[in-house]
Formats: C-alpha cells, sequence, structure tokens
C-alpha cells in the first residue's frame, strides 16, 4: 500500500502531527465520503493562492495589508516583535494589546544554521528607522533561541534610542510554586518589580 505510506508520510511532515496521528487522519480520509477530501484540497489550493505576507509586518494576510496594519484604531507607537504568525494570534486572543505587529519568521538559531538574514530583521530594522515607534516589544520565546534573538535586535535597535522592552516570563496565573519548574523560577525571581 504505498499510495497508504505515502499519505501517511505527507501527514507526518505537518507540525505537531505523528506517527499515529498521521496513520489516524490518513484512515479518517480514506473512510470519508469522496468530497471531504476534496473539499480539503480545493481550501488547501485556495489558501495558498490567495494568502501572502502583508509587506509591512509579514504576518499572513488576504489583501494589500493584513488587518491590523490597516486598522486606524492601532496604536502606532507601539511595535511587538513576534517569531511566528501564530505568536500573533496568540496575542490577540488576550485581548490586551492594541499596537502593531513584526513577525521574524523564526529565531536565530547558528546551530540550525539560521542567522539574521533568514528572518525579517532587515524589514524590522528599516521599519523602526521609518515609522520611530515610541517602544519596540520584544516578544519571543522564552528558550535559548528567542532569548539570543531578543539580545541580538537589542544590540541592533539600542542606537536608534527607543525604548526596547521583553515581555514578562515568570509565574502563570494561578500557578503553584511548587509545580514550576526551576527555569522559570529563576527568570520569575530576576524579572521581579515594586509591589
Amino acid at each position: 500500500m504505498k499510495s497508504f505510506q505515502r499519505l501517511v508520510m505527507s501527514l507526518k511532515r505537518l507540525p505537531g502531527i505523528g506517527p499515529k496521528q498521521a496513520e489516524r487522519i490518513a484512515i479518517y480520509l480514506l473512510r470519508s465520503p469522496q468530497t471531504e477530501p476534496r473539499q480539503l484540497v480545493e481550501a488547501l489550493e485556495e489558501a495558498k493562492a490567495a494568502i501572502q505576507f502583508c509587506p509591512q509586518c509579514w504576518d499572513f494576510t488576504d489583501q494589500s495589508l493584513c488587518r491590523t496594519c490597516a486598522s486606524a484604531d492601532r496604536d502606532r507607537n507601539l511595535l511587538c516583535v513576534v517569531e511566528e504568525p501564530q505568536d500573533v494570534a496568540a496575542i490577540e486572543r488576550t485581548r490586551g494589546y492594541k499596537g502593531l505587529y513584526h513577525v521574524l519568521h523564526g529565531a536565530l538559531s547558528p546551530l540550525d544554521g539560521i542567522g539574521p538574514e533568514r528572518l525579517r530583521v532587515k524589514e524590522l530594522l528599516d521599519r523602526v528607522q521609518r515609522a520611530r515607534p515610541a517602544e519596540v516589544i520584544v516578544a519571543t520565546d522564552p528558550d535559548t533561541e528567542g532569548d539570543a534573538t531578543a539580545l541580538y535586535l537589542r544590540q541592533l535597535l539600542q542606537p536608534l534610542a527607543i525604548r526596547i522592552t521583553r515581555i514578562a516570563h515568570g509565574v502563570p496565573l494561578g500557578g503553584d510554586l511548587d509545580y514550576i519548574d526551576e527555569r522559570t523560577l529563576s527568570h520569575a525571581m530576576a524579572g521581579r518589580r515594586e509591589l
């Protein structure tokens, strides 16, 4: 069953899909009416044809500018730098941030051969020099690559004399200290503030 194995292998390449999940999805698609897989293929083809990168923030859009960049209601003095488009969606779900975004499409990872030239760093620098926001918020992941990217961006943006901040790391709301890992707790202690 080469075609079944090819389908499973294709599904396994999707992020978050392991071998068993890929097999389950493949079986589901094979058992479903012919219209269901066809609709999936059509939706994927339509999305690939219609969706592009916003030329201002590099998030996904099906318009000339994404909804955030085109909105007159957004605070243009705030620019939040994130690693991936899904990070924009996560921050937007909080409904607490009203500024603009810049998507890097990754994080620095020298071991994986990902340097600044593979990210949207040049575009960020050009944008900050042109727009002069009052604050750049670096919201990269709190891991080695995200921290390295944050430090690199700080070094790059500091000469522009704008405020550069980093999102807080630490204890989640409702969390018990005895269940929190040492690294997270260490970040929380280092990032403490006045009460």
